[in-house]
């Protein structure tokens, strides 16, 4: 693999709903030749430039002006292109790092308002008791609304040991309440597991960052030493957001055959259109040994099922995909977010840059997964009275500008919004139930219903399929 294909520094940062963008951080920006300038639009942006600079009824600062013009023009690309001024560039490059100061939280925006897409488990926000579709009204004595998602980010980001204080409207509950919660050092732990019951295990991960591959090594290892024999893996990836491009890769290749495809890129770029396979140059990030070289070599060919639902994003989405098209694995659960593009970032100077959509992800056998996501194997609810809110969550295809899948014009169909009224109707009857009987089960216990159901198909019993997804999976492989 060249020095100049081989995209180095990939990091994880929020996005919109909840999916975290992969992104490839690249120091020095193209210097292929452009085209020519459309001169006489330029000409209208620096007639209107100079307009307000004299006639607006106030006096504008100039370089702030340009600035918004810059970041209105990223922003009409696509919900991940963005443009950073010198403060908010700042802040991302201390973002890249894995760590920061918060409450724990990955968050979208809803009718104006910060919507809690899920607490990051075992952060202060976790533990303050924050759910999913919680909305935040207020941060301090600040008012939500009207306040960009960066913005908002800002505001409850700040110095170790302070408190700020969150607003929050909690719609099934219909109720607003504060909470005053204690900002620490986020670091997530991603890797979670255990043996199920003899001969089965589960093992979870919530994200995919820097130490993703080693503590997943290091949580296998102990599974097989608690139990050698093991028949079936259950590996979860519902509600993750996705991450770093090459722990996905080396996930995928902990369960393949060495060399095969796990993913592919293509844009307009000669180095976007790039193939990465299950092998220790394609995502291993230091010089050393192949971490993945201290897995048991049983995990080759054990028995594997993968969870995901509406939550599964990007880097995780490749890893499904990739181990569905080997057929290394049967995929289980709800339809994944779709997020299947590729952000590569460049600064503009010493203090300021630019986060672009380059390239769309490609699983093995060539389907895009951008605007799509992966269709499971078996469709599997949250619970055994159905997928409830399954209709009602958001995924890339729901977000405005997106980008399309590449491959075909999308089809709407009315019979999906049918379905979604129905859904709303269904979730109005279940916020009317007792808080307790609302609550979903914790990933990974005796009542995790998709678990159980994942359990099952390793153990050959029946699975309890959907009954509220076919209808919509059928529209999605309509679209297809």
């Amino acid at each position: 693999m060249s020095q100049k294909l081989k995209i180095a520094g990939w990091i994880s940062v929020g996005a919109l709903a909840g999916a975290l963008t992969t992104v490839s951080l690249q120091t020095v920006a193209r210097s292929s030749a452009l085209a020519p300038l459309p001169l006489e639009e330029l000409q209208q942006m620096a007639a209107v430039f100079g307009m307000i600079k004299t006639d607006y009824v106030e006096p504008v600062d100039e370089h702030k002006l340009i600035s918004d013009a810059i970041a209105g023009m990223v922003a009409s690309l696509d919900p991940h292109s963005q443009y950073f001024d010198k403060k908010s560039y700042k802040e991302f490059r201390e973002g890249t790092s894995g760590r920061f100061v918060g409450v724990g939280i990955e968050i979208s925006q809803e009718e104006g308002l910060v919507k809690v897409v899920s607490p990051i488990e075992g952060s202060p926000a976790y533990r303050a008791g924050l759910k999913p579709n919680d909305l935040i009204t207020k941060i301090d004595d600040t008012v939500v609304k009207g306040l960009t998602l960066s913005e908002a980010v800002k505001k409850m980001r700040g110095e170790p040991n302070t408190k700020v204080t969150l607003t929050i409207f909690r719609k099934d509950e219909n109720r607003s309440f504060p909470v005053t919660i204690t900002r620490e050092e986020i670091r997530t732990q991603s890797v979670k597991g255990k043996v199920m019951e003899p001969g089965y295990a589960w093992i979870r991960l919530s994200q995919f960052q820097e130490r993703t591959v080693d503590d997943f090594v290091r949580k296998v290892d102990e599974i097989y030493k608690q139990e050698p024999n093991l028949k079936g893996m259950v590996l979860d990836l519902r509600n993750d957001p996705g991450g770093l491009l090459d722990a996905a890769v080396a996930i995928s290749a902990a369960f393949l055959p060495e060399n095969v495809s796990v993913v592919s890129t293509n844009g307009q770029l000669p180095e976007s259109k790039f193939v990465y396979k299950a092998a220790p140059e394609f995502y291993q990030r230091r010089a050393g040994s192949d971490p993945l070289r201290r897995l048991p070599a049983g995990l080759k060919n054990v028995p594997l099922v993968v969870l995901v639902n509406e939550g599964s994003a990007s880097a995780s989405e490749i890893v499904a995909g990739a181990l569905q098209d080997h057929k290394r694995a049967m995929v289980l659960g709800s339809q994944t977010f779709g997020k299947g593009s590729v952000q590569t970032v460049r600064p503009l100077g010493p203090d300021t840059g630019l986060k672009l959509t380059t390239a769309r992800y490609y699983t093995p056998s060539g389907k895009s997964i951008q605007a799509k996501g992966i269709v499971p194997d078996v469709l599997v609810d949250e619970t055994e009275e159905g997928n409830i809110f399954s209709l009602l969550r958001t995924r890339e295809a729901d977000l405005e500008k997106h980008l399309n899948s590449g491959q075909g014009p999308e089809v709407k169909d009315a019979a999906r919004e049918k379905l979604r009224e129905e859904a709303r109707k269904k979730a109005e009857e279940e916020a009317r139930k007792p808080v307790a009987e609302r609550k979903f089960p914790e990933f990974g216990t005796e009542k995790d219903f998709q678990l159980v159901q994942a359990l099952n198909q390793l153990k050959g019993r029946p699975v309890l399929v959907s009954k509220t997804q076919v209808i919509e999976s059928k529209l999605e492989k309509k679209e297809n």
